[in-house]
């Protein structure tokens, strides 16, 4: 049987977590496997990734690519579609000729890693960040029915700026999600600028970047006395219902992947 190949797709890829994650599993679970990082500066070189690599499975996608890869494939999965973002491709055979399938499931592993934190006061967000992180979050936080606002730089119509927020604001928003890639390594010293004084012990505070285990952001948190979650749980969650759709474990429900 030959070797499965799979990897991950973005820019850059020192950050990431998931080729040391997939290669212990594929160890301890005796499977015969591998997976890659496939740094890319421009999507254009997406495709002749695919030709050179006739034994590719399954790719993960992350910063910058998850919206930028859609042109690319074939099809989306009715939650990909909605939030016009993408982490996980499944190269699938239809008919004897490769079709490329699109999914998100950060959206799965998002909302399994906020729930076991999640308490009654936090009925309101923050999302720090526009880009296709930021939907997946939206896309929770809707379907948890809890209200939020989303903050950038620019602003706009569904939207507020940086400079816009004040420590009441904050106050009244117990839960705030970072979504930006701000404090990831080696950048450990930034951090998305908001008014951290009205952060309060009943706030949440999550960062979706996972290394370091601790940003400037969760810890200005953590300073002010905030529970404080980072993206690790948030990254094996989403791993592991990856590898399903690529081997089709279990059929993951469209409204939910």
């Amino acid at each position: 049987m030959d070797t499965k190949l799979f990897g991950l797709i973005g820019y850059p890829l020192e950050h990431s977590f998931s080729v040391a994650y997939f290669s212990k599993k594929f160890e301890e679970e005796k499977i015969d496997a591998v997976y890659r990082n496939y740094p890319m500066k421009d999507i254009s070189g997406f495709t002749s990734l695919v030709k050179s690599e006739p034994s590719l499975k399954g790719l993960n996608v992350t910063v910058p690519y998850k919206g930028k890869i859609i042109p690319y494939l074939d099809g989306l999965s009715e939650t990909a579609r909605k939030i016009r973002a993408v982490n996980t491709i499944c190269f699938c055979k239809r008919e004897g000729r490769l079709t490329l399938l699109g999914h998100n499931t950060d959206v799965i592993g998002f909302e399994r890693s906020l729930r076991e934190h999640l308490q009654d006061r936090h009925s309101g967000a923050l999302v720090l960040g526009t880009g296709g992180a930021s939907s997946a979050v939206a896309y929770v936080l809707e379907k948890l029915g809890i209200e939020f606002m989303r903050v950038s730089r620019s602003g706009g119509n569904d939207r507020i700026r940086y400079g816009d927020l004040d420590a009441g604001l904050i106050r009244r928003h117990l839960l705030v999600i970072n979504t930006t890639p701000l404090g990831m390594y080696p950048d450990v010293d930034s951090c998305p600028q908001i008014p951290f004084e009205g952060v309060t012990p009943d706030h949440l505070l999550f960062d979706l970047v996972y290394n370091p285990a601790k940003t400037r952001f969760l810890q200005r948190g953590e300073e002010r006395g905030a529970t404080i979650l980072n993206g690790y749980d948030m990254l094996v969650f989403q791993a592991e219902a990856s590898w399903e759709i690529w081997n089709r474990v279990r059929a993951v429900p469209e409204e939910s992947d």
